[in-house]
């Protein structure tokens, strides 16, 4: 399992506000912590602060990265003996208090240029040298009271103070890329009209003889219509009647000559080919 200095650290946190037991009015050192550590339940009693550490090693599945002792002159040892020791904070880390470091020992949860803010079992907040619970803790980090601190090997690294251990500041979390958003979808081409032929030259030989206003196929006749219109071929007036009168007829014969019909091919009946051409030209295809 990864451990980091989140995890022990929450540990320690759950604990603020426990406290040891009393007996003839004074606080005895009875607490959970020793009994709870394998090999250490003959501490119980006893000062218990790197105790206390121990056990939040343990709980947060850190126990190879922390001396499980009693003694915080041990501990000491145990990180001068892996090379671990420095005068700088660092997250995680155990402080040492005292001369040697055998005074008094905490965790750090935090530092910044002035404090190093800790989690510390077996003391108080009311200055006494008498220690009754866990209890969270502000030191100033040049208080001569204060001897170093032991680093934890954790694996993804750890952010210290010590230039010497810059190489294993912790590598910020890749972020996540934000979720492509889906290209928008192309809207749909409107389908083209489609101009059935023979109902256009059926309409272009009945119209023109029937009485004013009538229609053969007008919804096909409209968007031919429309068509010569945009031409300039067609009045405005008689675009949109669907009848292929004798104007739509004369209009359809300027456009047959427009692309180059002459004589019976240029009689205003509308052929496949000029069809086709004035569907490219103005939107609507052909059903021949």
């Amino acid at each position: 399992m990864t451990v980091d200095a989140a995890k022990i650290i929450a540990v320690a946190k759950a604990e603020i506000g426990y406290h040891e037991g009393r007996s003839n009015g004074h606080w005895n050192n009875d607490q959970k912590y020793s009994k709870a550590v394998p090999g250490m339940a003959w501490s119980n009693f006893q000062a218990w602060c790197c105790t206390f550490v121990s056990w939040c090693a343990m709980q947060a599945g850190a126990s190879d990265l922390y001396p499980r002792t009693a003694s915080c002159l041990t501990a000491v040892g145990w990180f001068r003996a892996k090379g671990r020791f420095s005068q700088y904070p660092a997250v995680g880390a155990q402080i040492f208090f005292g001369p040697g470091g055998g005074s008094h020992t905490g965790l750090v949860v935090d530092y910044d240029d002035t404090y190093v803010y800790t989690v510390e079992g077996n003391t108080n907040d009311s200055g006494s040298a008498e220690g009754d619970g866990v209890y969270a803790k502000k030191h100033l980090r040049r208080d001569a009271h204060v001897y170093g601190y032991g680093y934890p090997a954790f694996l993804g690294g750890i952010k210290s103070a010590d230039p010497k251990y810059a190489k294993e500041a912790p590598k910020p979390s890749p972020s996540k890329p934000a979720p492509s958003k889906p290209a928008p979808s192309k809207p749909k081409p409107t389908p083209k009209p489609v101009v059935d032929l023979s109902n256009v030259v059926a309409a272009a030989k009945a119209d023109p003889g029937a009485a004013q206003g009538h229609t053969t196929h007008p919804a096909d006749v409209k968007i031919v219509e429309a068509a010569l219109k945009a031409e300039g071929l067609l009045k405005a007036s008689y675009a949109a009647d669907g009848s292929f009168g004798s104007l739509t007829v004369a209009a359809y014969k300027a456009w047959q000559r427009k692309c180059g019909f002459t004589g019976s091919d240029a009689d205003g009946i509308p052929g496949k080919t000029s069809l086709e051409k004035l569907g490219v030209k103005h939107g609507f295809t052909v059903k021949a």
